[in-house]
């Protein structure tokens, strides 16, 4: 049986579903990994660089927090960031023509995005796994799927920053890779909140399963 569908109902389903929708996602410690998406001295360092995201600092806290869980419930933590691998030879090609680059202010970055250094009070373990990746998404010409595969996840917990970017288009690809993905809604940040609102919607619409630290965790221990 077949029937028509107003204007009004197509959109009040899609509303719904960007603003409540619960992707049927379940968190295994057994098969999840937790994802720290470039929580590096650039990002996180009040006023370092003109990419610093203030708000990628008052998180800290938080990821920490969610980071200290995952590894009490024998998750593997995966930490990515930005270097200066192969000479920038693998970045995609027109990225230098963004206007996020912020060209205008006529400064030199040649210091930034070099080693690579996660912000100390995220510090990694030892045997902890850091991936330096070249673009936005971490599956993008890494290993991390192959990682993934090999420890036996596959479901991700994405925190990080930015929500919108690193964040974003890791939980994209992740999705397309056939992985589940859950987005730590207030441990992501971004450089303005009402983006950071705008993505969580569309990740929560079609990709990703959007909960707090505290509902993450409270899933993590069977209760959730």
């Amino acid at each position: 049986m077949t029937r028509e569908f107003s204007e009004d109902e197509v959109v009040g389903l899609a509303r719904r579903a960007y603003q409540h929708g619960t992707a049927e996602i379940q968190l295994l410690p057994h098969r999840t990994a937790l994802l720290v998406i470039d929580m590096q001295d650039e990002f996180v360092r009040p006023g370092w660089t003109p990419y610093w995201i203030p708000e990628a600092t008052r998180r800290v806290p938080q990821i920490a927090r969610l980071v200290a869980a995952c590894r009490a419930c024998g998750l593997p933590v995966v930490y990515t960031l930005f270097s200066a691998t192969h000479g920038y030879l693998d970045r995609p090609a027109t990225g230098a023509a963004m206007p996020n680059r912020y060209p205008e202010l006529g400064v030199s970055d040649s210091a930034w995005f070099r080693d690579g250094r996660i912000w100390h009070a995220l510090a990694p373990e030892p045997g902890e796994v850091v991936i330096h990746k070249p673009s936005y998404g971490a599956f993008y010409d890494t290993p991390l799927a192959t990682i993934l595969r090999n420890l036996g996840r596959d479901t991700v917990i994405i925190s990080g920053t930015l929500t919108n970017l690193c964040c974003g288009t890791t939980a994209r690809q992740a999705y397309e890779r056939g992985f589940g993905v859950v987005v730590g809604s207030d441990a992501t940040a971004t450089n303005d909140p009402a983006v950071h609102e705008h993505e969580l919607m569309t990740l929560r619409y079609g990709f990703a399963r959007v909960l707090t630290t505290e509902e993450i965790i409270e899933a993590l221990n069977g209760r959730g």
